[in-house]
């Protein structure tokens, strides 16, 4: 077995010193550790919501119908889930906003792969097109992004809500929403436009927040305390209830209109508004040259073509209705099967006709 010299060990040594102690490196690791535990946070989500569906699917094969609570493996999928999101909340505490929210789009990628691996689905020409659209979107958008000082200390998040820009920003939020309320409380306006405009509008409030107090944990837990501020609290009382009155409406979304459907205008919404609330807010793109901000937009468009590309085509999965055994029914023997019609207009009733001729019998 040979042995480098000295010299060797030493030069290949300086190399990954050199490497790991450069200039661009200390100046962005703090962002690629945001960027790596958002990716895999993503990553993550995606492999807890296949458990999930997977949990679902041996449930309905069972012939005796159980709740989804009593399964072990839903409950772990509900875990890895859990810790998708908490990973994606700290990496709002190391990233920009720009960065971390573009990057919800890695779910997408990865339920359709992983949907193919362990759910036996086919793999489509669409999944392939999209998964490339939006990891080559992906790469333009980290390595173009914003490069923005990460150290948010609550004093800073003081001043930010006070400034002009995002006092402006905020009334315009507060008016779109309130419009949009009217139209769908008063007018019954329950368009996926309008349901997932609000959501948008909320996450952006969300997004703000969520850094605000992921940002301040962070350098509380390296020795600058943050927390005995009341901005802190003031911040989280906001991020949960932005966060509760996101998940109603887009629950009310999904209940309206298809998961291919709502998916990707829901990440195009919550995306573009998410980083708009962080130039306003934090100042983002404040010193990013015009190539920069060309490139990274460019990549954004990507990253929403592939999740459309993945999404619109995906077909919605409906479980069969179980036809009616008469066989079952006690004291009869009839050995027909009866499919009620869904689509007429007295379902699960007889039909005037058939009610008076049964009476004159």
């Amino acid at each position: 077995m040979d042995i480098l010299p000295e010299s060797e060990w030493a030069s290949r040594s300086m190399f990954f010193e050199g490497t790991f102690s450069s200039p661009w490196y200390n100046k962005h690791k703090t962002e690629l550790l945001g960027v790596l535990l958002a990716a895999a946070s993503n990553f993550l989500i995606s492999i807890s919501l296949s458990i999930q569906k997977c949990a679902h699917l041996q449930l309905a094969r069972q012939a005796e119908q159980k709740l989804f609570y009593t399964s072990k493996l839903w409950w772990c999928g509900t875990a890895l889930l859990g810790l998708g999101e908490l990973g994606n909340f700290t990496a709002y505490g190391f990233a920009p906003i720009a960065v971390v929210a573009p990057l919800g789009c890695v779910s997408t990628i990865g339920s359709a792969f992983i949907s193919v691996l362990f759910l036996k689905k086919t793999m489509r020409a669409a999944d392939i097109l999209g998964g490339t659209l939006a990891v080559v979107g992906t790469y333009l958008l980290v390595t173009f992004a914003p490069n923005v000082p990460q150290e948010l200390t609550a004093r800073r998040v003081q001043n930010d809500l006070v400034s002009w820009p995002f006092l402006a920003y905020v009334i315009l939020e507060i008016i779109i929403f309130c419009i949009l309320l009217y139209f769908y409380k008063r007018k019954a306006a329950k368009h996926i436009v309008v349901l997932l405009m609000m959501v948008a509008l909320l996450a952006s409030l969300s997004v703000i927040t969520v850094k605000a107090v992921a940002s301040m944990i962070v350098l509380s837990a390296k020795g600058k305390m943050q927390l005995t501020y009341p901005v802190f609290y003031i911040m989280l009382i906001l991020m949960a209830t932005s966060c509760v009155f996101q998940v109603k409406f887009l629950n009310q979304a999904v209940h309206l209109y298809e998961a291919r459907t709502v998916v990707p205008i829901n990440f195009v919404f919550c995306t573009t508004s998410a980083i708009i609330s962080g130039v306003i807010f934090y100042q983002e793109f404040q010193s990013a040259a015009f190539l920069s901000v060309f490139m990274f937009l460019l990549g954004c468009l990507l990253s929403f073509l592939g999740v459309f590309v993945i999404a619109v085509n995906k077909k919605e999965e409906h479980l069969q209705v179980p036809y009616i055994d008469c066989g079952c029914i006690p004291g009869q023997k009839l050995t027909d099967k009866i499919q009620p019609d869904s689509y007429g207009s007295c379902y699960g009733t007889l039909n005037n006709k058939d009610d008076l001729g049964q009476s004159q019998s």
